[in-house]
């Protein structure tokens, strides 16, 4: 296998750098968002329970306990409990925009390491036909069949690791936008529900005073 890469020629240092970065990205990637699913989900019952009984340092303290964009969103929420609706909803939106860029930190450069692979293995591709049409000049139809091979054997390892390396990337770039897509929607609707729920709540226990 090694031969086989060997045999590439300079374009695969690029092409094996590109392969780096992606399987870097997409496991911190897979890691971050499996981290913010399993702490997210009973954030809100566990909250709504609390400001139900009017314990909001308890709801800011329930928000500590999880690392996620929701969570921040919520403890943002509750600080701002006491002014208007309108003012927890732009606290809160001015948070989200904060997180927004955390979750798709690193996504574009995954986007370009997938273009780029591909633009490599092409490259390679064309440097390797160059290097066989120049076998194929000097020598003629008498050339050393060895040399026109690996002229030619440069040029489909290329093409075939730059697509190798294409098109994981390509999948898992699609998937995590996807992913970001549906965080943000859980972010949405997780703010929705909890300024509903602080106004209700203020509500409650002033005609409760």
């Amino acid at each position: 296998m090694l031969k086989v890469l060997v045999s590439g020629g300079p374009v695969m240092i690029p092409i094996a750098l590109c392969a780096f970065a992606a399987t870097v990205i997409i496991v911190e990637r897979l890691l971050f968002y499996a981290t913010i699913r399993k702490g997210q989900r009973d954030l809100l019952p566990r909250i709504r329970a609390s400001i139900d009984k009017g314990h909001y340092e308890e709801a800011g303290a329930i928000c500590d306990t999880v690392e996620g964009p929701v969570s921040r969103l919520m403890k943002t929420g509750i600080a701002y409990r006491d002014y208007t609706e309108t003012a927890i909803k732009e606290a809160v939106m001015n948070e989200a925009n904060r997180e927004i860029p955390r979750l798709e930190r690193y996504l574009s450069t995954l986007g370009t390491v997938a273009n780029i692979s591909t633009l490599l293995g092409l490259l390679g591709t064309v440097t390797g036909n160059i290097q066989a049409f120049g076998v194929l000049g000097n020598m003629g139809t008498m050339g050393n069949p060895a040399v026109l091979a690996g002229a030619i054997s440069e040029a489909l390892v290329t093409t075939a690791a730059g697509l190798v390396v294409s098109i994981p990337a390509v999948i898992f770039y699609n998937y995590f936008i996807a992913e970001v897509n549906r965080m943000v929607t859980e972010m949405e609707s997780s703010v929705s529900d909890l300024v509903l729920l602080l106004v209700a709540g203020r509500k409650k226990h002033e005609v409760q005073a």
